[in-house]
């Protein structure tokens, strides 16, 4: 069966693609972590943790919403808006007392807080003692949402948990790593699209367009999903602005685009970034697509199993060195489940003071993109830790890519 199947898929296809035991190692590994730091309680924010930990999926997350784990219990508790239950029972099995939804007038209200509701369920099944661990840093835990949980749990201990359930995502199972194979070759042909699409006269949201279609179709076999950022397109003399997309504004001849997407399937990405130049590139192009493409290969070579992440960092440091070139930025960083704004993991960072031990089944983006004054230039390669060294999951060219 493939990887990313499950026998009863073919009844409820928004289920996810792992057996309900690989839900149990999660659930207990996140369990022993917080007996480590003295955790009663985990309220988990972050929908890419909760998705993590109970399957749950959906656009849901622009209003509250978390998943609840209590130490002593290994069954987790969905607590959301009351219309989004439907999607808790198809995404989850969680079983229907585990689902709990809090009524609209909840909803973006400058009268009540939806963490009111969490708090009083707490409070009924006597959780609102001891020491709760809650994501303080994560982007859809709000300084209001703490205020009213810790307004309604004034008998307990809240401490910040974040990073706790990310670390344990860091290593990926088989089944996860089957889900970042087939986005990578989502990744390779939206790439292939966009180097087939781009050429002088063309719009950038045209291109784009293209792009998105194709990350959206997918394969014959396995459609895509959306992923957890933009395809970003900074280009011609904006190319080392990093994070810009597009305009409407055509292509131009003599001009550089850098290409930074990736291929998403089930919420599990593989980011891809490749540079295109219109036309035949100044020498400068060359000389330093050569620095890049040698600093990636010397850290793909350093990224084994129980060398750190700052290793990694060392070696790609090393090309440019004898370039006689610097880069402020780390090169890399955690990758695989998530949901907008970041398909990163928010934990592993390749640079200088990481000291994080490389194991096996870590996946990273290495991204040790140059962003010059007035021009950029990006070859990335998303990276698959295994038990003598590091895969890289996409297969395509390696190189700044001219196109006549």
């Amino acid at each position: 069966m493939p990887v990313d199947a499950r026998p009863d898929a073919a009844e409820n296809p928004y289920l996810p693609p792992f057996e309900p035991a690989e839900f149990d190692r999660r659930i207990a590994t996140v369990r022993r972590r917080m007996a480590e730091r003295g955790i009663d309680l985990l309220v988990i924010a972050d929908p890419a943790n909760m998705n993590y930990l109970t399957g749950y999926d959906g656009w849901s997350f622009y209003v509250h919403q978390v998943v609840v784990l209590h130490a002593r219990d290994d069954t987790p508790l969905w607590i959301g808006r009351h219309q989004d239950a439907a999607g808790a029972r198809a995404t989850t099995r969680l079983p229907d007392a585990a689902i709990i939804g809090y009524p609209d007038p909840y909803v973006q209200s400058a009268e009540r807080h939806p963490m009111d509701f969490v708090a009083a369920r707490l409070a009924e099944r006597g959780w609102n003692h001891g020491t709760i661990g809650v994501e303080a840093d994560a982007y859809y835990y709000t300084a209001a949402a703490d205020a009213a949980l810790r307004k309604g749990l004034p008998d307990a201990a809240i401490v910040d948990a974040g990073g706790l359930v990310n670390r344990v995502r860091a290593v990926k199972s088989p089944a996860e790593i089957g889900l970042m194979r087939t986005a990578a070759r989502i990744a390779e042909a939206a790439m292939a699209t966009a180097y087939d699409a781009m050429a002088p006269g063309v719009r950038q949201c045209d291109v784009v367009a293209a792009i998105q279609a194709t990350q959206i179709r997918g394969l014959p076999e396995a459609g895509g999903d959306y992923p957890a950022i933009m395809p970003l397109l900074p280009t011609g003399r904006y190319s080392g602005a990093a994070h810009l997309t597009w305009t409407d504004r055509p292509f131009v001849a003599g001009e550089a685009t850098v290409v930074e997407l990736a291929g998403c399937r089930r919420r599990y990405h593989c980011p891809l970034a490749r540079t295109i130049h219109l036309g035949e590139p100044e020498r400068k192009w060359r000389d330093l697509a050569a620095v890049v493409v040698e600093g990636v290969a010397l850290a793909i070579d350093a990224a084994r199993p129980g060398n750190t992440a700052e290793d990694v960092e060392a070696a790609w440091r090393r090309a440019l060195a004898k370039a006689g070139l610097e880069k402020e930025s780390r090169i890399g960083y955690a990758v695989g489940l998530n949901y907008p704004p970041d398909w990163g993991e928010h934990t592993i960072s390749l640079r200088a003071g990481d000291t994080t031990v490389l194991e096996p089944g870590m996946t990273f983006h290495l991204i040790p993109a140059m962003w010059l004054d007035g021009w950029g230039l990006e070859i990335t390669e998303t990276i698959l830790i295994g038990e003598t060294g590091a895969e890289p999951l996409c297969a395509f060219e390696r190189d700044l890519l001219v196109k006549a």
